[in-house]
């Protein structure tokens, strides 16, 4: 693509001066995230009911989700009845975490938990090629108690178990889920970034209608499915 929307050309001393300068908002971001993380490890928690999702293999009980870690990170996506294609930004949010092993060293596991039928979830997690453990709240009252109920929109939580006693440590939505992925960081270095009309850019900069470059779920499938290559 060409496009005359290019940064100044400036020399390489005055371009390290600039960077300089960034570096230090940059650096004050990253201690306000490190202060924010201690924050939230210093949040009460709260009991939850002894809930009974549906997984692969059948019923299962919250605490079993564990899969005896003490820690569990919960992804719920959307789910439209009766629909063939899934919300495009929960498919493409869950596509990107396809090496999670290393989460056990932390005593953790992250799993995806949505309202769909088990049957047509898991369905759907091998049309689209997401490798991530899923479970359906169909059946339980889990996803509505938790913010994400049927017809509602997607939401993270963070839950903690001691012996056979579950805990809510931490909830978010929206943009709030941003941070746990790598798609929007990277998309974020480069020079023009999202190219969202929301985003403030230079004037001349690529703008387009929010969402427009996202993926749509039929694509992601093409991408990581298990027709993907063929």
């Amino acid at each position: 693509m060409s496009t005359h929307a290019l940064p100044p050309v400036v020399d390489a001393e005055t371009w390290q001066r600039e960077l300089d300068a960034l570096r230090v908002r940059e650096k004050a971001a990253t201690r306000e995230l490190d202060a924010i993380a201690a924050q939230r490890r210093r949040l009460p928690m709260v009991g939850v009911p002894d809930y009974t999702l549906e997984g692969e293999d059948g019923p299962v009980r919250l605490a079993e989700v564990f899969d005896g870690r003490s820690q569990l990170i919960v992804y719920h996506h959307m789910w439209s009845p009766g629909e063939e294609w899934q919300c495009p930004g929960c498919t493409g949010y869950t596509s990107q975490f396809t090496r999670l092993g290393f989460l056990g060293n932390y005593d953790a596991r992250f799993v995806v938990v949505t309202q769909g039928p088990i049957e047509e979830a898991l369905a759907y997690r091998r049309k689209v090629g997401n490798t991530m453990p899923w479970y359906s709240t169909a059946h339980s009252s889990f996803g509505a108690d938790v913010g994400a109920p049927p017809g509602g929109g997607f939401a993270l939580n963070v839950f903690l178990r001691d012996g056979d006693r579950v805990y809510r440590t931490w909830h978010t939505s929206g943009r709030g889920t941003e941070q746990l992925s790598h798609s929007f960081a990277l998309i974020d270095v480069l020079p023009y970034g999202r190219r969202e009309e929301w985003q403030d850019s230079p004037e001349g900069w690529p703008s387009e209608p929010t969402y427009s470059r996202w993926s749509n779920s039929e694509e992601i499938a093409a991408l990581y499915g298990p027709e993907a290559g063929a």
